[in-house]
C-alpha cells in the first residue's frame, strides 16, 4: 500500500536503501530497506542471527556495507566514518552494554560526550542523566564493572545520550535483566521518546518492543520479510506464532 503523496528522503530522519553486508563469504544482510520518521520508535524484531544487530552496526558504521545507501536527515552518510556519524546525531547503545569496566560511571558518561566541546552543556547533560538515572548518580565514582547488569544497561543508554543524539540505536536493552529492571528500562525508553529522541530498537522481547513502538520490521535470515504498524504486527498470526509465543 502506497501513500498518495510521494515519499522522498526529506520525509525521513533515516532511510536505508538496499543495504547489503557480508561477513566473509556469508551474506548477513540482503537488500534491507527501512525508514524512520523523526520522533518515532521503530522496532526491529527477528530470531537470533537474523541480522538485527548487524543492521544497527551498519548504520553506526561499525561495519562496512557491501552495497546500499544510508540517508540520514536528508544527507547521504554511507561513506562517513563512525566518529562523524556520532557528531551528526546518531548514537548506538550496543548489545552486551560494553561499558568500560575499569573506568568510573562518570568517566564512561564523559566519554559519551567525546565529540562535543561545550563544557557547560556537557555538565548540564551529566546532571540531567544523573536525574534520569538516580542509581548512576549514587554510583558516579564507582567502577562500572562493579555495577549490576541493570545498572550497566542504564549506563550504556545514558552514555549514548551524552552525545545528544537525534537518533538512538538501542540493541537488546532487556537482555539478561530481571523483569522489574526491564520495566524500568522500558519506562526510560518511553521517557526519551517523549523528549523528542527518535529510537530504532532491537529487542528479543518482541511483544514488549512492539507495545512501545509506532512501527515494526521483521528480519529473517538477513531479509526484511514483514513491516507494518506495531499494533498490526502484534495481531499478525505469523508474528504471533514465531515471536510472541
Amino acid at each position: 500500500m502506497h501513500d498518495s503523496q510521494p515519499q522522498t528522503s526529506e520525509n525521513f530522519l533515516l532511510e536505508l536503501k538496499n543495504l547489503c553486508v557480508n561477513y566473509g563469504g556469508i551474506q548477513a544482510l540482503q537488500n534491507i530497506n527501512l525508514t524512520i520518521y523523526a520522533g518515532e520508535v521503530v522496532s526491529l524484531i527477528g530470531a537470533n542471527g537474523a541480522g538485527k544487530s548487524t543492521t544497527l552496526k551498519a548504520i553506526s558504521k561499525i561495519i562496512n556495507l557491501r552495497q546500499g545507501q544510508i540517508i540520514y536527515s536528508g544527507r547521504d552518510i554511507t561513506k562517513r566514518p563512525a566518529h562523524e556519524v556520532v557528531k551528526l546525531g546518531i548514537a548506538h547503545s550496543p548489545e552486551g552494554r560494553r561499558v568500560l569496566a575499569q573506568q568510573t560511571v562518570l568517566a564512561n558518561l564523559e566519554l559519551g560526550a567525546y565529540a562535543r566541546s561545550n563544557s557547560a552543556e556537557i555538565k548540564a547533560d551529566l546532571d540531567y542523566q544523573f536525574k534520569l538515572f538516580p542509581r548512576l548518580a549514587e554510583r558516579r565514582n564507582q567502577l562500572s564493572g562493579t555495577l549490576s547488569g541493570g545498572e550497566q544497561q542504564m549506563l550504556a543508554i545514558a552514555r549514548a545520550m551524552m552525545s545528544r543524539p537525534k537518533l538512538l540505536l538501542l540493541d537488546e536493552p532487556s537482555l539478561g535483566l530481571a523483569p522489574a529492571i526491564v520495566k524500568e528500562i522500558f519506562a526510560i525508553i518511553q521517557h526519551l521518546r517523549s523528549t523528542g529522541v527518535t529510537i530504532l530498537l532491537v529487542e528479543q522481547n518482541a511483544s514488549l518492543a512492539l507495545q512501545i513502538a509506532d512501527r515494526g520490521y521483521v528480519l529473517e535470515a538477513g531479509n526484511m520479510t514483514l513491516t507494518g504498524a506495531a499494533s498490526d504486527l502484534l495481531k499478525d498470526d505469523r508474528v504471533r506464532s514465531a515471536y510472541l509465543g
